[in-house]
């Protein structure tokens, strides 16, 4: 038997199926808020949708496939650095609903339901935040800017929202040059508003998750949350006060988007651990990683 087909007999195929159903969801949601409300009303909120939507004023493209021509290096760029096979499978297969669903969805719904440019920009954020808190919450991503993002943290430990703040910032000035500062202004109501919502979709306003993990298995737990979310983590030795035996805690901080991840990590190392995640306000200050001798 090769492997490839054990790992197909060793899948959760109801889960599976269920993932890749709330992916194309969040996809087309995504792809309708292009169509219907970002490009009618020129905003451009950052990111490969907004990039795109300020190049159609120059190129007789449509949208959607310049979004999917710029996001294939970034794709490439993304299998190198943030997991290979594990990142691009549910990454491309939302990339290609979302881009290419863009000038689909284009010929059967409104181009633009109002021409209250506010409006637009209002639900915008609350559709574009809901569907992706969907792709988020299912374990993909809309590539796009954040893939730079999530590098650029990884390599140069600069917080991510900053990052974003810089990608995103540089997107919507260019807006303002192409399509005037008030649709710029506009484009930062749509990115505050996506912010927003997709943080109420994932699992509600809160700014960072602090996780406490008992196990047995703490090495494996451990490695496998450094290997795949690159995060650290603090351990102590517990002791059960009813049973009085010894176990081990883990402890450690997570961003919103990953907290499913996390519980899905530790509960393959450890499936009988005990996990409590709880919402933090802040995080800041760090340790010095030092090699064992």
């Amino acid at each position: 038997m090769t492997p490839l087909i054990q790992r197909a007999r060793a899948l959760d195929w109801r889960k599976t199926l269920a993932t890749y159903a709330v992916l194309t969801l969040g996809g087309v949601i995504l792809a309708s808020n292009v169509a219907v409300f970002l490009a009618p009303s020129n905003i451009a909120p950052g990111g490969v949708s907004g990039t795109a939507i300020i190049l159609s004023r120059f190129l007789p493209f449509p949208v959607g496939v310049m979004m999917l021509v710029m996001n294939l290096p970034l794709l490439a760029l993304g299998f190198q650095n943030l997991g290979r096979f594990h990142f691009l499978a549910k990454t491309a297969y939302v990339v290609l609903i979302y881009n290419l669903g863009a000038d689909v969805v284009a010929n059967f719904l409104p181009h633009g339901v109002s021409e209250n440019i506010l409006l637009n920009a209002i639900f915008a954020g609350v559709v574009g935040g809901i569907g992706t808190g969907l792709v988020y919450r299912a374990g993909g991503t809309t590539a796009s800017t954040g893939i730079i993002s999530r590098i650029l943290q990884l390599k140069t430990g600069i917080p991510i929202s900053q990052v974003y703040f810089i990608t995103d910032g540089l997107i919507i000035l260019a807006a303002g040059v192409v399509f005037g500062w008030e649709a710029a202004l506009y484009a930062l109501v749509t990115l505050f508003i996506w912010g927003i919502a997709t943080d109420y979709v994932l699992e509600g306003p809160s700014v960072v998750r602090t996780a406490f993990i008992v196990t047995d298995e703490r090495d494996a737990v451990a490695h496998a949350l450094l290997e795949k979310l690159q995060i650290g983590v603090t351990a102590w030795q517990g002791e059960g006060m009813f049973t009085e035996q010894k176990h081990n805690v883990l402890f450690c901080t997570v961003s919103r988007p990953f907290v499913d991840t996390l519980r899905d990590i530790v509960t393959t190392a450890d499936p009988n651990a005990f996990i409590v995640i709880t919402h933090g306000h802040q995080a800041t200050g760090g340790v010095i990683a030092r090699k064992k001798q």
